[in-house]
């Protein structure tokens, strides 16, 4: 059972969220923030596998809470719900650590997807924020701006590669033929050579230096 904290300011909308949610077999809500702040608390009395956030919230925004809630529990799993369609906070999301960024107008299409791929620690990309990451790649190469190409050895890109499309360590140790300690060395040294902080920002990239389809 995957035990979920949700965040939302309005009560309407958090009910509508839990119906979702709580009718799949395999997902659980088991506490409910009217605000960031509230969500930290509960997330530290009881803490859940997956938190569901909303961005304009009062006191701490989702955002906020995100990047609170990713320093200090690393392992848990963040998606950001929201009304908003806006690339800006597309971006933003994934820097703080969120897995996935959902429209609330598509919550009953696209949230129980997210929930499970944040779970098995694939990003969540609505069909709208795809057409976002090719536009800032266009964006940047009209502009001049640097598009990333090659700055890791081909062992390290290939491992690269493989942790962006969703692999896991084990699974990439046994495609590539090398050790677990030698994947987790090799993208240690990814992360600190390429400036990254985690698997967002190394997908971000891989999409940017054309390792992965957005």
């Amino acid at each position: 059972m995957i035990r979920i904290l949700l965040a939302d300011d309005h009560a309407l909308v958090r009910r509508g969220v839990r119906l979702i949610l709580d009718g799949e077999p395999d997902l659980e809500v088991i506490g409910e923030a009217a605000d960031g702040a509230e969500a930290l608390a509960l997330a530290a009395a009881d803490p859940p596998d997956l938190a569901v956030l909303d961005i304009a919230m009062p006191r701490m925004t989702g955002l906020q809470a995100a990047r609170e809630l990713s320093r200090s529990r690393p392992g848990l799993r963040i998606l950001i719900l929201t009304m908003y369609d806006n690339e800006q906070f597309f971006f933003e999301a994934l820097r703080v650590g969120a897995a996935g960024y959902v429209l609330k107008s598509a919550a009953d299409r696209d949230l129980v997807e997210a929930c499970h791929a944040a779970m098995r620690d694939e990003p969540f990309l609505y069909p709208g924020a795809e057409t976002a990451l090719v536009r800032e790649y266009l964006e940047r190469a009209r502009t001049g701006a640097d598009i990333p190409g090659r700055a890791v050895t081909e062992r390290k890109e290939e491992v690269l590669k493989l942790v962006a499309e969703g692999h896991s360590t084990r699974e990439i140790a046994e495609l590539l033929h090398i050790s677990v300690k030698t994947v987790e060395r090799h993208r240690s040294n990814i992360l600190t050579k390429l400036g990254l902080k985690d698997r967002q920002e190394l997908t971000r990239y891989a999409i940017r230096a054309g390792l992965i389809e957005p």
